[in-house]
């Protein structure tokens, strides 16, 4: 079990998306909830209104479907300890 932070920085400054995971069977590893998302971004309709929580979380797990953060969190759990 952990938490898997993703960051990157942009004209308007920092943005970050972090969750907590949990291992699966045969090492696989998934997010614990995907509506429990942490984030500083703020996500807007066409019209420039901010998006409602439930439609945030939507935005946010597409992003996160892109990311390859499962193969990360494998990688780090195979490491021998402390050089991870």
């Amino acid at each position: 079990m952990g938490q898997t932070l993703w960051s990157g920085e942009s004209e308007l400054g920092a943005a970050g998306v972090a969750w907590d995971w949990v291992c699966m069977p045969y090492g696989m590893v998934s997010m614990v909830d995907p509506m429990a998302l942490v984030t500083n971004l703020q996500f807007l309709n066409r019209a420039g209104e901010v998006l409602a929580p439930l439609e945030s979380a939507i935005q946010l797990n597409g992003i996160v479907h892109t990311l390859p953060w499962q193969q990360h969190v494998q990688l780090a759990l195979q490491a021998p300890a402390g050089s991870a």
